[in-house]
């Protein structure tokens, strides 16, 4: 991706940020915005999650999806796997011609969350990840995330060591991304710097991913903060949706993504080049309001409707 755009945003909203919607969005919808949330020009595109569908019904399409939409020359679309099982699934899904071209895993920083979230140790979910990267088979190229890298509901401040021990692990697996996960949105600019210094200057060459929530309203703040300390790469989602999966008991208040409409004009506005189109990319956003029926968290998606005096 060398030839590409000065950043790559990768857009989340048919994963990370579907997973927080009660409603189940038909795979026909799901796919139809997926099309056009590619036409703006994105290379990086999370499709679906091959979560079990107890857990997440709304990915219990993931194979309907991955077949509906086209292959796009250029454009890595990324599944997320949470177990070796899943990442079987993916396996499926690409014996069948239309498999995703990336898989992500996860990892938390902190024990107390891990046993919380994933309901094992981190010994335990390293043991996971391992096995996962068995059944990858390098056909795919892994990302792995590591939440809570900035703060835990648990544990309170995490070590920065403690994830760049994880992020050499991961890099030692045959992550060539690693995505760093400000899951409770604490994280704050001068951290973000200081912690992403930390990781390139230990693995220069891996390429680290921008993964931050805006619960306080200081996602795009640290997506700057990122940038300026050399991260090209960012997660984001229209309208801000997305963060927790829905009724998860310590996600009360806003938890959604950095909405990509927000940051790809801010970026534009700074002379950072994105590839993106920011009138198609408008439109999706408006598309994906239509798509879950409310106004969405994108200020940019407002500019022009009104006059002020």
């Amino acid at each position: 991706m060398s030839d590409g755009p000065a950043v790559v945003l990768c857009e989340c909203f048919a994963r990370d940020g579907l997973q927080h919607e009660d409603a189940i969005l038909p795979a026909e919808a799901k796919a139809a915005m997926l099309e056009r949330i590619a036409d703006c020009g994105f290379r990086r595109i999370e499709i679906t999650s091959f979560a079990h569908p107890k857990y997440i019904p709304q990915f219990a399409d993931a194979d309907a999806v991955l077949a509906a939409v086209r292959p796009r020359p250029g454009v890595l679309f990324k599944a997320t796997c949470p177990n070796p099982a899943a990442v079987k699934r993916a396996q499926a899904a690409r014996a069948r011609g239309r498999g995703p071209e990336e898989i992500s895993m996860l990892v938390s920083a902190t024990e107390a969350h891990t046993q919380r979230n994933l309901r094992r140790t981190r010994a335990e979910q390293w043991a996971n990840v391992a096995d996962m990267v068995a059944a990858a088979g390098g056909d795919f190229t892994l990302v792995g995330t590591i939440s809570m890298a900035f703060d835990c509901p648990f544990e309170g401040a995490v070590p920065p060591e403690r994830v760049l021990e994880d992020a050499r692990r991961f890099a030692s697996l045959g992550a060539t991304r690693i995505a760093l996960g400000d899951t409770i949105g604490s994280a704050t600019p001068p951290r973000v710097r200081a912690l992403v210094a930390l990781l390139r200057e230990a693995l220069p060459e891996a390429t680290f991913i921008a993964h931050f929530h805006d619960s306080r309203g200081a996602g795009i703040a640290n997506c700057v903060a990122a940038l300026e300390a050399g991260i090209t790469h960012f997660d984001t989602a229209l309208g801000g949706t997305g963060g927790h999966p829905a009724k998860i008991a310590y996600g009360e208040g806003h938890t959604g993504n950095v909405c990509t409409e927000d940051l790809a004009m801010l970026f534009a506005a700074m002379g950072v080049e994105t590839g993106l189109d920011l009138g198609r990319l408008r439109d999706a956003g408006r598309a994906a309001e239509v798509l879950l029926g409310r106004q969405l968290y994108a200020r940019t998606a407002r500019i022009g409707e009104g006059q002020h005096v």
